[in-house]
């Protein structure tokens, strides 16, 4: 079954950052990869995988969310 979840390339995400719009953004990345990382979204919410349960209530309501991982 095909996913509904729209997807939005990386070159769009930036675009919409660039113009100012609302947009939370979930790295959702595991610990390894985030840790090998030197990348990040400034304001970005980090939300392991294994943990989207207990950190759900940090992500605001009414705006759109984008998240992102390896």
């Amino acid at each position: 079954m095909p996913s509904t979840i729209p997807r939005m390339s990386a070159d769009e995400l930036k675009r919409r950052l660039d113009r100012g719009e609302t947009v939370v953004v979930v790295d959702s990345r595991s610990p390894s990869a985030w840790g090998r990382s030197d990348e990040r979204i400034p304001g970005a919410i980090r939300i392991p995988p294994d943990a989207e349960e207990q950190h759900a209530g940090e992500i605001p309501r009414g705006r759109m969310v984008v998240t992102y991982c390896t």
